[in-house]
Parts: structure tokens; sequence; C-alpha cells
């Protein structure tokens, strides 16, 4: 199994140990953004800013990058199979929970300042990845988790669930990104230290993106 992977000359570990720090790297880079420069977070405010914030905390931090984390708990948590499919699974909760509630925080900003909804691209394949996700979580649930899921169609549905699982988690990263740049071109940002820090945290996450599918790839004993 490892000898068709060497063409990648590379250890899954230090994939993993890269992709953690892009995580806190990242988390750090929003933080700041959203803190420092876009007036902070808040359910609810006066200042409606501050309710949209949440959308990006929750669909980076929480989405994302838990969502990422999750993929390569396999390859990360040295521990029994059962226990890391646990693992998984509730990270993969979290994230779609933060991912709820990301769209929640969006949805109450355009109601509160009366800006229509669902108008993007951006909107259309986020509501898209969000239920692709919610659906391939319950599916997961019943065929994985569920005391009575047959071990055949287990088996058979694994290289799909996985596939799905990829194909899902590029689409939020996608749609983060085209998020990311409309939120730049919005605010009219170009060369001062905010438009560096998301341009920087848009980069980091198309690197943790490639180096959680590189955890895919290559084979945890190589």
């Amino acid at each position: 199994m490892a000898q068709k992977y060497r063409i990648y000359q590379l250890s899954v570990t230090p994939v993993t140990v890269f992709a953690h720090l892009l995580a806190i790297a990242i988390t750090t880079l929003v933080l700041v953004w959203l803190l420092k420069f876009r007036e902070g977070l808040a359910f609810s405010s006066s200042n409606k800013l501050k309710i949209f914030n949440l959308h990006p905390l929750f669909m980076v931090i929480g989405f994302i990058l838990f969502g990422g984390e999750a993929i390569m708990v396999y390859k990360t948590a040295p521990a029994r199979r059962e226990v890391q499919k646990n693992v998984h699974l509730v990270l993969h909760l979290i994230a779609l929970v933060a991912g709820i509630l990301g769209i929640y925080a969006v949805f109450k900003f355009h109601h509160e300042m009366r800006i229509s909804n669902l108008v993007s691209l951006h909107s259309w394949l986020g509501i898209s990845t969000i239920c692709l996700f919610g659906l391939q979580w319950v599916l997961a649930f019943f065929s994985f988790v569920f005391p009575g899921s047959n071990t055949g169609s287990r088996t058979s549905y694994l290289s799909w669930h996985v596939f799905l699982g990829m194909v899902v988690f590029l689409l939020a990263v996608c749609t983060a990104e085209m998020g990311i740049t409309e939120k730049f071109i919005y605010e009219g940002l170009k060369r001062n230290q905010e438009a560096l820090i998301v341009k920087f945290t848009g980069l980091l996450i198309f690197l943790f993106a490639v180096s959680v599918s590189l955890t895919i790839l290559i084979p945890r004993g190589y």
C-alpha cells in the first residue's frame, strides 16, 4: 500500500502537523480581523456588523477547520479505530452546528438590515454545502454508528463516504474563498493592514485544504 504512494515522497506526520499549524494561524487571523478591524462579535447588537461577523467566524473556524480536523483524525489520533470513528463523528457534528449557526447569523443580519437573501453564487453554494454536509453526516451515522447498520452496506458505502466527504469539504473551502473575495471587494480593501490579513487568511485556507487532501492520499504507515 505504501509503495503505491511513494511518488509523493512524504510522510503523513509532517503534513498533518503543517495542517494543524495552519489551523492555528487561520484562527488567529480571523479573530484579529473580526475583533480589531470589524468591530467585534454579537448575536444581538445595534451595530449589525457584529452580527454579520459571526458568519465568517463560524464558517471558517467552526465549519472548515473542525471539518478538516475531523477528516484528518484517522491519521492523527493515536487510538483504536472505534475511538477515531467517534472523534471523527463528534468533530463533524461540531462543524455542522457551527455551519448552521453561521448561516443563521447571516440570515439574521440580512433580515435586520432588510437585505435580500440568497442572491449570490456564494450564498447558493453555501446553502448547498450545509445541506450536503448534513445529509452526509446523517448517512454516515446510520451506516457506521447506528447499532442496526448492515456490515455489507457499510463496506460498500465507505468509499463513497470518503469521496463525498472530500467533495463537500472542498466545496466549503471554495465557498469560503468566494465569500472572502466578495467581502474584500465590497469593503474596497486594497493594500492596507486589513487587506493583508484577509488575503493571507484566504491563502492559508487554501493551503489547509491542500494539506487535508494530502492526508487522505498518504497512508498512515508511510
